[in-house]
């Protein structure tokens, strides 16, 4: 076990209709004006959009919008929406969305607190001083970044999928009606449920310090979310179920399910960044698509990992033969993520990379890494492109 921090300033009111308790929260932050940040018409068409601003309306808080923000979040909506910003003297941003929309008001919270360039935090070449505080009110259960601590932006030229964490960018309170999850696509529910897990499991296989009740608290996590994950497969409407897995996906990325340990592995996301920069596709999916392949090549190394994974999560029976549990428990995560429609390679993802494109993905992840990555198995450039192309070839 390693020593830890634990910072989750963010103040969460869950429940049905907790949008309509928006504009109080905003109030109590003692802000004058608020920029509205969301993506497509849902948030309109729903009605959610007026009952938030209606709340606002209610304590009597001036506000502006910015709609636009899309999956894997453009960094010249983030310019975009400094420049409305600065210009209307916002000093608080609330986003109504999810990962996307969330991600997207950090970028602007950093770019209006900071001068310079905003995507010289996401290549690492300077840290923020401060950040714009942030509110949410959530509409998707997938990415946790309601309460955590980053963000992640493509730059449209050369499509650069980067990350920055940073505790000045956590939101300050986040809103959380499952009912608002409910109108989602059954493909955009499953890919949330899989990025939940992602992030679960990309603290969980370490090779540095472990500690039982957290261990313990992830495992659970996980087995609460693919039971959940079922339930939403048969019926998308079920209260309890979207509320279990809400939750799960704040608790997965929030630094609970990492006390303790080495700070978690993070190649698959490092990993999926470039997938996603290069062909836009959905997170949660380029997740699942490259997370087998990783796992058959880094198991070895980790292997008490996910010897336990398999018997506590996958409900693997241990036949005392460690590597074979092993695979099996892989193999069993592999056949939930076909249960919920869910790919386990770049064929299943409707991808087919050249072996340049490969070797561009592993050079540039390996850029963005700084050289290298992983916890349950440290990675460099050439290994990136083996998993690579292990997923081309399934």
């Amino acid at each position: 076990m390693y020593d830890f921090e634990y910072f989750a300033p963010t103040k969460v009111v869950f429940g049905r209709g907790a949008e309509t308790r928006t504009g109080a929260l905003i109030k109590a932050q003692n802000c004058k004006k608020v920029l509205i940040h969301y993506g497509g018409g849902s948030v309109k068409r729903s009605g959610l959009l007026d009952r938030v601003k209606a709340s606002m309306d209610k304590v009597g808080i001036a506000y502006v919008e910015l709609g636009g923000a899309v999956p894997n979040p453009r960094l010249s909506l983030v310019y975009e929406g400094i420049a409305l910003a600065k210009r209307e003297g916002v000093d608080f941003i609330l986003a109504v969305g999810g990962g996307s929309a969330i991600d997207s008001a950090k970028a602007i919270g950093y770019g209006v607190a900071n001068e310079g360039d905003v995507w010289d935090l996401y290549e690492h070449t300077r840290t923020a001083d401060a950040c714009l505080p942030v509110g949410v009110v959530l509409t998707i259960a997938a990415t946790g970044s309601e309460m955590s601590n980053g963000s992640v932006i493509t730059k449209e030229e050369g499509m650069d999928k980067r990350a920055y964490d940073d505790d000045l960018g956590r939101p300050r309170f986040a809103v959380m009606n499952p009912e608002l999850t409910m109108t989602l696509p059954d493909y955009q529910t499953a890919c949330g449920c899989a990025d939940i897990l992602m992030h679960t499991m990309e603290r969980y296989f370490t090779s540095g310090g472990n500690m039982e009740v957290t261990d313990s608290i992830a495992e659970a996590l996980m087995r609460t979310v693919m039971k959940n994950a079922r339930i939403l497969v048969r019926n998308p409407m079920d209260y309890d179920a979207r509320a279990e897995v809400m939750w799960a996906g704040s608790l997965s990325h929030n630094g609970l399910t990492g006390c303790g340990n080495d700070g978690g592995d993070f190649a698959t996301h490092m990993l999926e960044h470039e997938i996603g920069g290069k062909y836009d596709v959905a997170h949660g999916a380029g997740l699942a698509a490259i997370w087998g392949s990783w796992a058959r090549y880094v198991y070895l190394d980790c292997l008490p990992r996910f010897h336990r994974f398999a018997v506590n999560v996958m409900g693997v029976e241990d036949g005392g033969a460690p590597e074979a549990t092993a695979l099996k428990g892989i193999e069993a995560m592999e056949d939930f993520y076909r249960e919920i429609h869910m790919p386990t390679s770049f064929r299943e993802l409707k991808l087919n990379p050249t072996e340049a494109e490969m070797r561009d993905m592993a050079h540039k992840c390996s850029l963005a890494s700084g050289g290298h990555k992983g916890s349950a198995s440290v990675l460099y450039e050439t290994d990136m492109f083996e998993i690579y192309r292990m997923a081309s070839e399934r």
